[in-house]
């Protein structure tokens, strides 16, 4: 990667991981100093990151790492759930060889066990894999954004850790394996039973703070 590349990395994994806390302001100065990088390459990692609604720039005030929100994620969820079927069933088709070894080896992997953190860097892999494979360009502009949001939002909500990592990998493997084997039916089918628990997963989230 190149110094713009790492920083918007960096920056990206700061906010999902909630490093950066949701409904915070922060400069880009903090930025620059938080990462240890230069201020051209963070200052074109910001310019990458606001279009995808991960954070908003205010000119006067700084940079706002944006709120979550339950509608904001089912919203997102509804968009998501199209695309996505969409890259699974273009990956089926035109997944190269050198892609379905890859996809079987994180295949492979995901049987594992994973702490958070490991486990989300096997979820943008995976994203990576399946964009590559589905061979449409405009896809990425579409999907990216929806992904590391809904990302965000699984990692500052998880409470039962080991069970929701041990649904998610299930159901991504299940996709990669379905992408290798060229069954675009139980590709497209693994991706809505994973938008399925996302949605679960969400208003899960809202019994638990209407009892609070």
């Amino acid at each position: 990667m190149n110094k713009t590349e790492q920083a918007v990395a960096m920056l990206e994994g700061m906010i999902e991981s909630g490093e950066l806390a949701p409904g915070s302001m922060v400069s880009e100065r903090t930025i620059v100093e938080t990462l240890g990088l230069g201020r051209t390459p963070i200052r074109e990692a910001i310019q990458r990151l606001a279009p995808s609604y991960m954070i908003r720039v205010h000119a006067s005030r700084g940079i706002e790492i944006p709120a979550i929100t339950v509608e904001d994620q089912l919203s997102r969820l509804e968009v998501r759930r199209p695309v996505e079927v969409l890259a699974v069933e273009l990956a089926c088709k035109r997944a190269s060889e050198a892609q379905k070894a890859a996809m079987r080896n994180l295949a492979s992997r995901l049987e594992g066990r994973f702490t958070l953190q490991e486990y989300t860097d096997t979820l943008r892999q995976t994203h990576s894999l399946i964009l590559d494979a589905a061979g449409n360009r405009y896809l990425g502009s579409l999907m990216l954004p929806l992904q590391g949001l809904s990302r965000r939002f699984w990692i500052v909500h998880a409470r039962e850790e080991n069970g929701d990592i041990d649904r998610g990998r299930a159901l991504h493997r299940t996709i990669l394996t379905a992408i290798v084997d060229g069954n675009a039916e139980a590709a497209i089918n693994a991706s809505r039973a994973l938008n399925d628990y996302l949605v679960e997963f969400a208003l899960a989230v809202v019994t638990r703070q209407a009892m609070w």
